[in-house]
């Protein structure tokens, strides 16, 4: 039976009854090295500083007992091979994006982000308190991984571009980056969508092999350089609203240690989640701000491409529905998203508004 097929018949049941009948396992002691790869190559602004960040923590906390070995993409495996290899056992840890591997479940999309779905409080929201990590953690046992959220972009821009975009036809036959749902969602538009490791992102900008990219947002994109390639900037997108980064242990690894170890692992994933998202948040203003010095022109699309976005975003996602575990956690984001929603909306998104309306 493929990988697939197993998943659209799986439930968390069977999976927790066969994990029930291993043996318990055996606590590693003394000082143990833990190899983690990454979806990012070494620098990438923010998001490889997020990989490196839930490695010191371990380290720190474990006083001696762990220590984890970081890899940049390339350096032990490729970008998008991290999985398997965790899956493997040839790596013991992966730090990425989990929509790079829709391909294994396209449920996986859900713990970085789905076209106009979370902000970065929302997915929290829903992660720790409706159900979010237990979803998590039933692919996990799919797969043989353990995995926790570890850093957070907060919302993504809508990208670069080689022309403005004034309506959807704009789309047909544009070669653009953007992985996950969100980039299934412009293939619906029309556009050639490219899938590339954000290492390769500036090169093949600036060679022609793509009209535009999205990438983080405009600390991240300013790293990367490529307001030396285009000047036409969409500030808003709609496929990443706040993009969660995770980290995939081996399961029997991760067995493997002590309870405190374990507890270890969780806190220092947690914490470089909320470390990385104001990391982000804190550098996104200064460096717009230097982009539209250097000419970078800041655009919105038109209400006709939001539109478009969201017809697109809903045909992907009715695509998916016949998969058991993939509307579960559907219903469960969907269901969280609004209730998180309507109480910011009227507090948080409230305050905003007059804030800048009193202080001008």
């Amino acid at each position: 039976m493929d990988r697939r097929s197993f998943l659209t018949k799986s439930a968390l049941g069977g999976t927790a009854a066969a994990a029930s009948t291993l043996a318990a396992p055996a606590y590693a002691q003394g000082n143990r090295t833990l190899t983690m790869v990454t979806t990012w190559g070494r620098g990438l602004a923010g998001v490889f500083d997020a990989a490196q960040k839930a490695a010191d923590n371990i380290n720190a906390m474990a006083d001696g007992q762990l220590t984890v070995d970081v890899k940049g993409a390339g350096e032990l495996v490729g970008a998008f091979e991290v999985f398997d290899a965790v899956t493997a056992g040839q790596a013991d840890m992966y730090h990425g994006a989990d929509y790079y591997f829709v391909g294994q479940h396209p449920a996986y999309a859900f713990f970085t982000s789905v076209p106009f779905g979370m902000t970065a409080q929302e997915l929290v929201n829903w992660y720790y308190h409706g159900g979010g990590q237990e979803f998590h953690d039933e692919l996990g046992q799919i797969f043989g991984l353990k995995s926790f959220l570890a850093g957070n972009t907060g919302a993504q821009a809508g990208g670069w571009f080689s022309k403005e975009i004034k309506g959807p036809e704009d789309f047909n036959g544009l070669k653009f980056r953007m992985p996950g749902l969100g980039g299934k969602a412009l293939g619906k538009l029309g556009a050639s969508v490219q899938n590339l490791p954000g290492a390769e992102v500036y090169q093949a900008l600036a060679s022609g092999a793509i009209d535009g990219t999205e990438w983080i947002g405009p600390w991240a994109d300013e790293k990367a350089g490529f307001q030396e390639i285009t000047k036409i900037y969409y500030t808003a997108g709609f496929h990443e609203p706040g993009a969660g980064l995770s980290i995939g242990m081996n399961r029997e690894v991760f067995e493997s240690l002590t309870p405190a170890q374990q507890k270890i692992v969780e806190i220092a994933c947690a914490e470089a989640h909320q470390w990385n998202l104001a990391q982000f948040l804190s550098n996104n203003s200064a460096a717009l701000g230097r982009l539209q010095s250097a000419g970078v022109k800041t655009m919105e699309f038109p209400d006709s491409v939001w539109d478009a976005f969201g017809g697109a975003a809903d045909a992907v996602h009715q695509e998916n529905m016949g998969d058991d575990i993939y509307k579960r956690v559907y219903d469960s984001y969907m269901a969280s998203m609004r209730s998180s929603s309507a109480w910011i909306a009227k507090s948080d998104g409230a305050y905003s508004k007059q804030r800048d309306r009193v202080l001008g």
